[in-house]
């Protein structure tokens, strides 16, 4: 009986929590029906930014002082919708026509989110500098705490069998907490929409992207991503650019990041569900819902490292799965949605070195191939076939930093936002970095073969990102995204709980780093300064990637000679 009462009382809990969080969401996107002047109107970083003369300049998402006021004036008329013919009454969702970014002769014009040099701006230079980023910052950092005593509580007592099982039937609590999840990310999407201008960039993109798609890279502001993306920008664009759905365009831009999150988790819980306990199964779908780090990311900044590490996730537990083929698909579509996706394509081919066949060798390059010219085909065609080419070395080139925000080696030693040509030792940053990828990857590689198992793909992926951001130059503070969920990935196949410790610590890291560049106002600078949270959060991403090697150089000796698949 007791266990039975336990059971209705917790049911019970759930569903009023997903009742409140149901009319909480709703309650809140209504308010944003018919209201184009709300708080999503204003994305823009109004701000001081240092010119090239090290002097401050004004800047107001790329808009002149009259365009800025011109603006004002139009939302105060609640007059700024942004349309797919490209009209617009706001100059904060304007799409004028830029020259072509990709024309040898021309430079790439600073009409949105511009720097001195003509770059698009770093992520953290163009947030808000609202007041109500800091008044949600006691909650932010409460429930973040919260979670990770939780979570560290939860997996010491499911790995002391103090939790075999929770009381509640798996029909009714996955669904459950998968739909909470939901709207809590639409709650948060909506009632904190303005930290992140990055959404008017997107915003721009959309707008562009829906009028005419492969168009997209010479009518859009700045567009520097490749070309994937673009296809679910255009989409957004569409139905965000009506006037029925106007109102709602900013949070149908984090649509796309939270229903990835929800998707991840998803496979996180059934791929669990196969090799680990039912409590750990939903404990570990459960730490992805509820993350903070994935939260920030998502439901408030609203980028797309989500829909970016759900490819990720995809495409290593194919390759895990031994079906190399479809693997071939997720990590090309991820090359194509993120230049970072060149980190983990190496994964891929070493599995094929490892099944030594030149059969899967050749269908895997020519599912690659075929993946990479569907999607980029269209663009290619419009743009010219040396397009792509320009695209990445431009993207990669963009921020010649050591660090960028991103809490590592390089923001350890004082050198963030400092020029990647300085020197130690006679060698630039750059190279350093460069060297730092080939190396880890070398590393990788070795561990990769010497445990002779694709189950090691996830935990492979988590080394690679690690070892990247942590050495690697030019690195953002979101970059690390993906090792909160290839990390858990990686202790589902391992089984080891020593990667536990490396679950939570990376994504103890990853909020620090995402929290305090976005939700501190760091927005009114380009660089964090040195601060005792970057040191700590940096020293701390060093630790864990040297953990993390020890861990899997430990596991490839064990399995070295046994094959296991």
């Amino acid at each position: 009986m007791n266990n039975y009462k336990r059971s209705i009382l917790i049911k019970a809990s759930l569903i009023l929590v997903l009742v409140l969080l149901m009319f909480s969401s709703g309650y809140e996107i209504y308010k944003l029906k018919g209201s184009s002047s709300s708080n999503q109107s204003r994305v823009g970083f109004q701000g001081m930014m240092p010119n090239s003369s090290g002097q401050n300049k004004n800047f107001n998402g790329g808009m002149s002082q009259g365009q800025s006021n011109n603006s004002q004036k139009q939302m105060s008329n609640g007059n700024s919708s942004s349309m797919p013919n490209g009209k617009s009454s706001s100059s904060s969702t304007q799409s004028t026509k830029a020259p072509s970014n990709w024309n040898g002769n021309k430079q790439r014009t600073p009409n949105f989110g511009g720097n001195q040099s003509g770059n698009r701006m770093p992520s953290n230079m163009r947030r808000g500098g609202n007041s109500q980023s800091n008044s949600y910052s006691v909650e932010v950092i409460i429930y973040s705490i919260i979670f990770i005593v939780s979570a560290i509580s939860l997996f010491v007592m499911v790995i002391r069998n103090q939790i075999k099982d929770f009381e509640v039937s798996t029909k009714f609590l996955v669904p459950v907490l998968v739909l909470i999840a939901l709207f809590l990310r639409l709650f948060i999407a909506v009632l904190l929409p303005e930290y992140s201008s990055d959404l008017n960039l997107f915003k721009s993109w959309a707008v562009s992207a829906a009028n005419d798609l492969t168009k997209v890279y010479s009518s859009a502001r700045n567009a520097d991503y490749p070309p994937l993306y673009m296809y679910v920008l255009a989409i957004i664009g569409k139905i965000g650019g009506t006037s029925v759905f106007s109102s709602y365009f900013n949070l149908f831009l984090k649509l796309p990041s939270i229903f990835a999150d929800i998707l991840t988790s998803l496979i996180i819980y059934k791929l669990a569900n196969k090799r680990l306990s039912r409590a750990m199964s939903i404990i570990l779908a459960a730490f992805y819902l509820f993350n903070p780090a994935v939260l920030v990311n998502s439901s408030v900044w609203g980028q797309v490292d989500s829909f970016f590490t759900l490819l990720l996730v995809l495409a290593v537990f194919m390759l895990s799965e031994g079906k190399v083929g479809i693997a071939s698909v997720f990590f090309t579509a991820a090359v194509l949605m993120k230049p970072q996706g060149i980190i983990f394509f190496p994964i891929l081919l070493f599995e094929l070195v490892r099944l030594k066949s030149v059969k899967e060798f050749v269908k895997a390059a020519f599912i690659s191939l075929c993946t990479a010219v569907l999607i980029a085909l269209p663009f290619v065609i419009t743009n010219g076939f040396t397009w792509i080419f320009k695209l990445y070395s431009s993207t990669v080139g963009e921020y010649p930093y050591a660090s960028v925000n991103g809490f590592n080696f390089f923001s350890l030693i004082g050198k963030n936002y400092v020029k990647d040509t300085g020197t130690i030792l006679g060698i630039s940053y750059h190279n350093l970095g460069m060297a730092a990828i080939v190396l880890i990857t070398i590393l990788a590689f070795v561990i990769y073969l010497k445990g002779n198992s694709k189950e090691l793909a996830p935990a492979v992926a988590m080394l690679e990102i690690s070892g990247v951001f942590t050495f690697a130059s030019s690195m953002h503070e979101r970059y690390l995204f993906p090792a909160a969920a290839l990390s858990i990935l990686a202790y589902i196949y391992l089984k080891d709980k020593r990667i536990l410790t490396l679950i939570i610590g990376f994504n103890i890291t990853i909020f620090s780093n995402t929290y305090y560049v976005l939700m501190q106002g760091i927005g009114r600078s380009n660089s964090t300064g040195y601060t005792p949270v970057l040191a700590v959060t940096s020293a701390l991403n060093i630790l864990l990637f040297v953990y993390c090697v020890k861990i899997l150089v430990n596991i490839s000796r064990n399995r070295g000679g046994v094959k296991v698949d």
